[in-house]
């Protein structure tokens, strides 16, 4: 075998000994203006990225062993709220959209619509695209959020027997100021 393979052969098994730690070093950096890293009470860990224009928000979430197991990208508005998300597997495979929807007056959440990206559905009634699921916030007089109201409209597995939440509502945003730590998201 000539030197030039040997060399391939040697950078090839490199790199897929040291992928599992580039994942690893990935969630255990230190935050900077435009990175936030999470580490959840079931040890796994989430890695915030905003982009420099402050629209874009991908979160990236791994297990405690490391692997990647979800990637979601937000389109923000304005005033760093989302408006919807792409969420992918570890496989980078696009599962779901979701739109966000938010309340004309106070500008608080109030629903979110989950669409599954692998097959589309239509409803019959009015010929437009069906979420699979339907999460609903309701407030009290003094603006504290209920627990959320969550529809699933299709048999199957939930979000949550998925990807172990019920949501991907974004609790907080770990980029604006005085934002209360994210737990357990």
């Amino acid at each position: 075998m000539n030197t030039l393979a040997t060399w391939k052969k040697l950078s090839l098994a490199a790199l897929v000994l040291l992928s599992p730690l580039c994942h690893a070093a990935e969630f255990d950096g230190v935050d900077g203006p435009n990175v936030r890293y999470m580490r959840l009470e079931d040890g796994s860990r989430s890695v915030f990225i905003r982009s420099p224009d402050n629209l874009t928000l991908t979160k990236k979430t791994y297990s405690p062993n490391g692997v990647l197991t979800m990637v979601t990208t937000y389109k923000m508005n304005a005033n760093g709220d989302p408006l919807g998300c792409k969420i992918r597997d570890g496989q980078n495979q696009e599962m779901f959209k979701v739109s966000y929807g938010y309340h004309r007056v106070t500008g608080l959440l109030v629903e979110e619509l989950m669409f599954d990206s692998r097959v589309k559905r239509i409803n019959p009634a009015n010929d437009k695209e069906m979420p699979v699921q339907r999460i609903i916030y309701l407030y009290d007089a003094e603006g504290k959020r209920s627990a959320p109201i969550v529809i699933n409209l299709l048999p199957g597995k939930t979000f949550e027997q998925v990807f172990g939440i019920k949501s991907s509502e974004l609790k907080a945003n770990p980029f604006k100021e005085n934002a209360p730590p994210a737990r357990g998201h």
